[in-house]
């Protein structure tokens, strides 16, 4: 089914409709929502096809440093859930044919009110929600709530998951499934098993679904993300961003839209 906007709202299963793909994470507020929205409008612009706007929290177990002090940072000023959502809603109106996922720990959305969280999410123009550390077997309820809205489910399909599991994140999941690349937490540091395991889990993934398969954690270059094409959907980059970020103060657009063009040539 190809991608069909309604009222800025994705009914279509696929959040990704060119292969490959690129998924590009962003901590929003990192330094400022300010600087969040001209990073996020220069990724698009640059050729990302779905924006990650990462919901800063204090205790991201999931994520690596660069990640966590982007948190910090976006937290020291104040950034909230409320603040992503309106973040999204000024990109949807700029950017209309951009994906955009909230991407966030669980507890920030249980603050906030599920109920409130999915209408606010749908009347901003998101299109999907991923939720790192909400399991398949508690969500049942979150799903209807969300599909409810007309907001895609993503959830993340792991190395070490069985078949059986990964048979259920996938009936369960739309817009994508997120491949995790390695077991641990996010980062360039660490070099997944790009060609191995990772090629073997996308496979196992695809015998349970026709929806695209992203594969993320740990993916920072052109060889990754040529060597992801050859057998994913798309790639997810994360911490190559946020660090991107970090690294150019006062040029962190144009740095960041540099980089990801330079991705989608080859030249890096």
């Amino acid at each position: 089914m190809k991608l069909e906007r309604s009222h800025h709202v994705v009914h279509g299963d696929h959040l990704i409709t060119r292969s490959p793909g690129l998924v590009v994470y962003v901590t929003c507020g990192d330094p400022n929502l300010t600087t969040s929205r001209r990073v996020i409008l220069s990724a698009i612009d640059a050729g990302a096809d779905v924006i990650e706007l990462g919901v800063p929290f204090s205790d991201p177990l999931a994520d690596g440093p660069v990640i966590q002090r982007a948190s910090e940072r976006a937290l020291r000023v104040g950034t909230s859930l409320a603040d992503v959502l309106k973040l999204a809603h000024e990109i949807r109106h700029e950017r209309p044919g951009a994906g955009l996922v909230i991407f966030s720990y669980l507890n920030p959305v249980i603050r906030f009110g599920m109920e409130r969280f999915a209408s606010e999410a749908r009347a901003a123009g998101v299109d999907g929600v991923l939720l790192t550390d909400m399991t398949i077997e508690e969500a049942d309820d979150y799903r209807r709530l969300m599909q409810a809205h007309g907001l895609s489910t993503i959830f993340l399909a792991a190395p070490t998951s069985p078949d059986a599991r990964l048979k259920k994140i996938a009936e369960a999941s739309q817009g994508f499934v997120y491949a995790v690349s390695r077991t641990g937490i996010t980062g360039t540091h660490q070099q997944a098993d790009l060609k191995g395991e990772t090629m073997r889990l996308v496979r196992r993934i695809k015998k349970f679904t026709k929806l695209p398969v992203a594969v993320g954690f740990g993916i920072s270059t052109a060889e990754h993300f040529r060597e992801v094409g050859r057998f994913a959907d798309a790639a997810v980059v994360g911490s190559a961003i946020v660090k991107m970020i970090e690294e150019n103060p006062g040029q962190e657009a144009e740095a960041v839209g540099v980089f990801i063009r330079q991705l989608r040539h080859g030249v890096i």
